[in-house]
């Protein structure tokens, strides 16, 4: 019986899974190891440069990539993301002063940008239908487990060697990985010449990185600035999707667009309320950096437990799971409203997190499989490059709205606990969306996708 782990199968799955685990990895522990590496460059005016930097380029390279996957082939493009994201690990580990430790994490963001797409165009080309919600659910673990362990790790080779080893250390790691791939990508078919992309698309997605930099930014403030900050990323970031997004996502129009739109929707309520569970817990309830983070574990256990059940069952509807992780992260999501109320002490929210960690298990994989089937193989990249800025622009506009509201909170002008519910009223506001518009991700089995459109408005 074929799986993602039989003989044809296994070196792609294992060489996809390594990738994505090792992109993760660096994501997730940059933050751990940042304060050491400032210090060291002496650079603290900088601080924030590194993670601006890295998400801009980042949606850069989600265009560039999907465009070239679409024109060339998705051999070529991981091909090129692996190196390019290789070449800012060596750039970022040899770093010598601030400006160019900031250049290096902006060619990984490239890098990595090129490789999210790629993933994708690879799942659907290399693997039947049938597979693809297991492989989406061991995609899904690769991400959750270093969430769980990369600070943790990056701050022991920190502490006991150097920072520089946390980009340095996993070059060999992220060769092997593409080396475990490549027999199935020289397998691939190479895409018939046809129309190349419009080249202000990547002007429209540097753009629309800005938007997303600022939005981020003012989520970090905490100050009245925040404000201007935001709205000035705001408007960056519907100029630039209206050229990126298919037609009708803004609308939720039904299929494809509905399906990108689902993802966006998820990572917005999910990623915004996350943001602010270990402020509240601290300032709320008084509780340790340790305690407060243990829910954020609780809720990538959960991603990942979800993630495991549903790839077990190929048969069930994936546009029926996507409303099932909806729904269970609108319960979830709304219920950390729960860690206002002080007579609870915070304690609620480890099980409130754990739900919507299970809700975000089921729809994002089945947004993946849903991807795949609705997209037409020539415009697998383009689409794939849709769905991941979808993603990191819906959670970078939810982060920044909370942040704007923690901002108030701090300047005196509403108290926290308001701020908070105010965050968490929005955010469960967004999943509710998700819930109403996921059915219409369903098409008729006679519908074809549409062509790529222009007008995410339209």
């Amino acid at each position: 019986m074929s799986g993602i782990l039989d003989g044809r199968h296994r070196l792609t799955t294992a060489g996809l899974v390594t990738l994505v685990t090792f992109v993760a990895f660096e994501s997730m522990a940059v933050a751990t190891v940042l304060p050491t590496a400032v210090a060291e460059l002496d650079g603290l005016a900088w601080y924030g440069w590194p993670f601006t930097a890295f998400l801009v380029a980042q949606v850069v390279g989600m265009v560039l990539g999907g465009d070239l996957g679409d024109r060339r082939g998705p051999r070529v493009a991981l091909l090129w993301g692996v190196g390019v994201f290789a070449a800012g690990l060596v750039a970022s580990g040899l770093a010598v002063d601030m400006p160019l430790f900031v250049l290096g994490r902006a060619v990984q963001g490239l890098g990595g940008g090129f490789i999210s797409v790629s993933i994708y165009v690879v799942a659907g080309a290399a693997f039947d239908p049938r597979l693809r919600p297991a492989l989406f659910g061991a995609l899904s673990a690769a991400w959750v487990v270093p969430a769980l362990v990369g600070p943790l790790l990056a701050g022991l080779l920190t502490s006991v060697a150097t920072w520089r080893l946390v980009f340095l250390g996993i070059l060999p790691l992220v060769a092997a990985g593409l080396a475990l791939v490549l027999p199935a990508l020289r397998r691939l078919a190479v895409p018939a010449p046809g129309a190349r992309p419009d080249p202000h698309r990547r002007w429209w997605a540097l753009l629309s990185g800005v938007g997303v930099a600022g939005l981020q930014y003012a989520g970090q403030r905490l100050d009245l600035l925040a404000v201007p900050v935001a709205v000035a990323g705001l408007v960056a970031l519907v100029l630039g999707l209206g050229y990126l997004l298919p037609r009708g996502t803004a609308r939720a129009a039904r299929g494809l667009p509905t399906v990108i739109a689902s993802r966006g929707l998820l990572a917005g309520a999910f990623f915004g309320v996350e943001a602010l569970i270990p402020l509240s817990l601290a300032q709320l309830h008084g509780f340790t950096p340790t305690a407060a983070g243990i829910p954020l574990s609780a809720g990538a256990v959960g991603w990942s437990v979800a993630s495991a059940l549903q790839g077990r069952r190929p048969d069930l509807s994936r546009v029926r799971l996507l409303q099932l992780g909806f729904g269970f992260v609108v319960t979830g999501v709304g219920g950390t409203a729960l860690v206002a109320v002080a007579g609870l002490h915070g304690w609620p929210v480890y099980a409130t997190w754990a739900v919507a960690g299970l809700g975000m298990g089921l729809g994002m994989s089945s947004v993946g499989v849903l991807l795949l089937e609705q997209s037409p193989e020539h415009r697998r990249g383009a689409d794939s490059a849709s769905l991941q800025i979808a993603d990191v622009t819906a959670a970078a506009l939810c982060i920044g709205a909370v942040g704007v509201l923690l901002g108030a909170a701090t300047a005196g002008l509403l108290p926290l606990p308001a701020a908070v519910l105010a965050g968490v009223a929005g955010c469960t506001a967004v999943a509710a969306v998700g819930c109403a518009v996921a059915g219409r991700a369903r098409v008729p089995a006679t519908s074809v996708a549409q062509d790529a459109p222009t007008l995410a408005q339209s």
